[in-house]
């Protein structure tokens, strides 16, 4: 059984590895070439005075703009062409952490009846909110960041063969590192869903589920967005509110907690080639999501709200 789990989730790390790396490339060939013509150090000034509020240059506008809208792997190809600092890639890394894929994630939560406004209001705010607070309390990480397999300091290209070479270079260097990532994910992942390990994680998870204010019946869509993320693990997410009967306040609460800490494994670990500390990202994204679901259930519980959420619920079934 297990070889038969470990061969699927080669297959699946191989096509997602290609899928993902049909993004990544043609994003790193382009940037790179942008970053030798005018149009980049424009915008990178016409934006600078607000990017300097969260600790980051206008180059960092790149990353920022490919990841809110694409996904992380678009962001981590920018960032490998650019010549950021230790502080400005983690802030990066933080901000999209929180809000990254917008347009795929935020129609997997409307899809299970999740309002749109709450998810872009909670992701885009934490991203920003994250990156002034880290950028006032951080003093240090000005050296340039040391990208794994990727020389930041190297020297600078003359000629367009030489830039095409290197956006070569650096866009397959991409795709090798995150294959590195991908790959072994993919196995895992496909040897714990067929242990049915998810089924007996969300059942641990209860007392965790209720101690955040949410029902039992909550956890296995907890665990999916948890271990696969919300795009991901969108069709075990949208079938176990089906059929577990989440109610729609604790299906909120789930997404506020999901949007601040979804993927912990994938986007913790596709961050590593960015050469900065994982641990401390892990931990910012954990803890700000259990303060954030704590803090508006306790405002909503007060309020009397969940009781008109569920009195609306209970109507609708």
């Amino acid at each position: 059984m297990v070889a038969d789990s470990m061969k699927k989730g080669l297959v699946v790390g191989l096509k997602t590895t290609w899928t993902l790396g049909k993004i990544i490339f043609p994003i790193t060939l382009i940037v790179t070439f942008l970053q030798y013509t005018p149009v980049l150090p424009w915008l990178m000034k016409a934006i600078s005075p607000a990017m300097k509020l969260l600790g980051l240059s206008g180059d960092a506008a790149i990353p920022l703009v490919l990841g809110y809208f694409l996904n992380l792997y678009a962001a981590i190809g920018a960032i490998l062409t650019l010549h950021l600092t230790v502080k400005e890639v983690f802030i990066l890394a933080v901000m999209l952490s929180f809000c990254h894929n917008l347009l795929v994630e935020s129609s997997v939560a409307v899809k299970t009846g999740v309002k749109l406004w709450v998810v872009l209001t909670v992701r885009l705010g934490l991203s920003v909110l994250s990156a002034f607070i880290l950028n006032l309390v951080w003093q240090g990480g000005g050296d340039l960041a040391k990208m794994m397999l990727v020389d930041s300091a190297a020297a600078q290209p003359n000629g367009f063969g030489a830039i095409l070479l290197e956006a070569v270079q650096k866009a397959g260097l991409g795709i090798f590192q995150l294959a590195l990532i991908v790959i072994p994910l993919m196995l895992v992942i496909q040897i714990l869903k067929d242990l049915q390990w998810l089924t007996k994680f969300s059942k641990a998870m209860g007392p965790v589920i209720r101690s955040l204010g949410m029902r039992e019946n909550t956890s296995t869509t907890m665990a999916a967005g948890l271990f696969f993320g919300l795009a991901y693990g969108a069709g075990v997410m949208i079938q176990a509110v089906k059929e577990d009967g989440v109610s729609q306040k604790d299906l909120t609460l789930a997404f506020i907690f999901l949007v601040a800490c979804h993927a912990v494994i994938e986007d913790t670990l596709i961050f590593l080639p960015l050469g900065i500390p994982v641990w401390p990202l892990f931990l910012i994204r954990l803890g700000v999501a259990v303060m954030i679901t704590l803090i508006v259930g306790n405002v909503w519980k007060r309020s009397g709200f969940l009781k008109r959420k569920e009195a609306i619920y209970e109507n609708e079934s």
